[in-house]
C-alpha cells in the first residue's frame, strides 16, 4: 500500500504538468477555432501537420526514454555513463535529421502538399528535433524523482506558448485590423501567415526551454561507449516500432485524411475532426500522467515480491478513474462543447467513441509492463502492429464514405486489438491476476449511466441535464466510495462515516 500511495503522490505532481498543462492549452482550441474558421481549413492544418510531428517524435527518440529507465535501473551499469551515451545519440540524431530536411525541403513539402507554406515544415522539423533531445533531460528528472522541476518546466512552457498565442492570434490582429501602430504592428506581424504563427510560437518556446537544462548538460561527465549503445539499441528497436505503431494508432486517421479523403474540403473535415476530438483528450491527459509515474515505478519495483499484485490493483484504479472522466465529459457535454468554436460542433458526435479508445489505449499501456520487464520488447511491436494495421485498414476503407467518423471508430478497433492480444498473450508469458469481475461490474455501470446521460442531454433543457446527469455521476461516485475508497478510511473527515 505504501507503494501505491508513492505511486499516487508521482502521478499527481506529475498530473499538474500533464493534467493542468493541457487543459491551459484548451485555451488554444476556443482562439484557433474562433479566429480560424472551420471552412477555411486552417485548423486541418494544424492538426495534419501535428500529427506528422507526433509521429517524427517516436522516431527520433526510437524508444531510447524507456530504455534509459531500464539500463540507469539496471544491476552493472553505471547511470551516468547511459545518460550521457544516451544524450549523445539522440543529439545527434536530431541534428542529422533536421539537415536532411533543409536539405530536401522542396520535395518533403511537394509530397505533403505544402509547397505554398514550406516554413511549416522546416519549422516542425527543428521543433521537433529540439523536443525530442530535451526528452532525455525530461527523462532524467524522472529518473532522480524530481518531479516538481519536471512539472515547473512543462508548465512554463505552456504558459509560454499561451501568452504567445493570444498575442499573435488575439492582440496583433486587432491592433493590425483597427490600425493602431501600423508601422510597429507591421513590422512584427503578417496576417498571410495565419496558422503557421502556431508553428512558429512552438519552435521558440522548445528552444527557449533548452536554457532551464543548463544544469543537467553540464554537470553531466560526457562520455560515448559504443557497446552500452548497441545494448541499448538491441532493447529499444522493438519499443521504436512499437512506438510508430502506436502513434500512427493515434495520428494515422489525421496523416491519412488529405490523401483518402477525396472531396475538396478534406482540410475542413479534418479540423472539425480534430477540434472535437481535443474534447476528448481528458483520457490522453490521465494516462499521460500515469504513465510519467508509473514507468519507473515499475522499473524500480521490479525486484519486489509483491509487485504483481500492485499492478494488478493498479490497473484497477486506473480504469476507475478513466470511467469517471468518461462519464464527467459526457455529463457535461453541452457545457464542454464551448471549448470549440460552433461551426466545429458537428464532429461532438466522435467525443465518446475516441474516449473509449483512450481508455483502451492506457489500458493497453498498463498491460505493455510485461514484456518489458522480461526484456521481450519485440511483443509490443506485435501487438501494437496489428492494431495499426487494423485501424489504417478501417480508414483506408471506410473513410472515402464515412468521412471523419470511420476516422474515430479505426482508432477504437484500433486500440482494442492491440489491448486484448497484449492481455492474451501476457497472461502465459507473465501472468497477473487482474480483478476482471470488479473491472466489468465498473463497466457495465458505466455503460448504464453512459447511455442515461445520453437521453438526458437530448431530451431535457440544459438545466434539467445537468441536474440528472449530476445525479448519476453522484450514483458512480458512491458506488466507488462503497466498494473500493471506504469514506471511513480517509483521514479527518473519514471519523463522519465510521459506526
Amino acid at each position: 500500500m505504501a507503494n501505491l500511495k508513492s505511486l499516487a503522490k508521482d502521478t499527481a505532481i506529475y498530473g499538474l504538468s500533464s493534467i493542468v498543462g493541457r487543459f491551459l492549452n484548451y485555451l488554444l482550441v476556443p482562439l484557433y477555432t474562433a479566429k480560424i474558421s472551420a471552412a477555411s481549413g486552417g485548423y486541418g492544418v494544424i492538426t495534419n501537420v501535428y500529427a506528422y510531428t507526433a509521429l517524427l517524435m517516436v522516431i527520433l527518440t526510437y524508444g531510447m526514454e524507456t530504455t534509459f529507465f531500464r539500463y540507469a535501473n539496471k544491476e552493472g551499469e553505471d547511470p551516468a555513463k547511459v545518460f550521457s551515451t544516451t544524450l549523445i545519440s539522440i543529439g545527434f540524431t536530431s541534428l542529422m535529421f533536421v539537415i536532411l530536411v533543409l536539405l530536401f525541403i522542396d520535395p518533403i513539402t511537394g509530397f505533403m502538399g505544402y509547397s505554398d507554406h514550406p516554413s511549416y515544415i522546416w519549422v516542425m522539423a527543428i521543433t521537433v528535433a529540439i523536443d525530442a533531445f530535451q526528452c532525455i533531460p525530461f527523462a532524467y528528472l524522472r529518473y532522480k524523482k524530481r518531479p516538481i522541476k519536471f512539472a515547473a518546466l512543462k508548465l512554463l512552457n505552456i504558459f509560454m506558448t499561451i501568452a504567445l498565442n493570444l498575442v499573435f492570434f488575439l492582440l496583433l490582429p486587432a491592433l493590425y485590423d483597427n490600425h493602431i501602430g501600423d508601422g510597429f504592428i507591421s513590422s512584427i506581424y503578417d496576417p498571410s501567415i495565419g496558422a503557421g504563427y502556431a508553428f512558429y510560437i512552438n519552435l521558440f518556446c522548445s528552444a527557449c526551454l533548452i536554457l532551464f537544462f543548463w544544469k543537467e548538460l553540464t554537470s553531466t561527465k560526457y562520455s560515448f561507449d559504443k557497446a552500452l549503445l548497441r545494448r541499448m539499441l538491441g532493447y529499444s528497436w522493438p519499443i521504436l516500432v512499437l512506438g510508430i505503431a502506436g502513434i500512427l494508432n493515434q495520428t494515422a486517421d489525421k496523416i491519412l485524411f488529405p490523401y483518402i479523403y477525396k472531396n475538396t474540403d478534406a482540410h475542413t473535415q479534418l479540423g472539425i475532426y480534430g477540434a472535437a476530438s481535443k474534447i476528448a483528450m481528458i483520457m490522453a491527459m490521465i494516462t499521460q500522467a500515469f504513465r510519467y509515474a508509473y514507468e519507473p515505478f515499475v522499473f524500480g519495483k521490479s525486484k519486489d515480491k509483491d509487485n504483481r499484485e500492485t499492478y494488478a490493483k493498479a490497473m484497477k484504479y486506473f480504469i476507475i478513474f478513466t470511467l469517471l472522466a468518461f462519464l464527467a465529459v459526457i455529463g457535461y457535454m453541452d457545457i464542454l462543447k464551448y471549448i470549440i468554436g460552433r461551426d466545429y460542433w458537428d464532429g461532438l458526435k466522435v467525443v465518446p467513441i475516441v474516449m473509449a479508445a483512450e481508455i483502451m489505449m492506457g489500458i493497453y499501456f498498463n498491460l505493455s509492463f510485461w514484456y518489458k520487464l522480461i526484456d521481450k520488447t519485440i511483443w509490443g511491436a506485435y501487438f501494437s502492429g496489428a492494431g495499426c494495421l487494423v485501424l489504417i485498414a478501417v480508414n483506408v476503407i471506410f473513410v472515402p464514405r464515412y468521412g471523419y467518423m470511420a476516422c474515430a471508430w479505426a482508432g477504437f478497433a484500433g486500440y482494442a486489438t492491440a489491448m486484448v492480444l497484449s492481455y492474451l498473450v501476457g497472461q502465459k508469458k507473465y501472468p497477473i491476476n487482474y480483478p476482471l469481475k470488479d473491472i466489468a461490474v465498473y463497466v457495465a455501470l458505466t455503460l448504464v449511466l453512459y447511455f442515461g446521460m445520453t437521453y438526458a442531454n437530448r431530451l431535457l433543457p440544459l438545466w434539467g441535464a445537468f441536474i440528472v446527469n449530476t445525479l448519476l455521476l453522484i450514483v458512480f461516485m458512491a458506488y466507488i466510495a462503497k466498494r473500493d475508497f471506504p469514506l471511513a478510511s480517509l483521514p479527518v473527515i473519514g471519523k463522519y462515516f465510521r459506526k
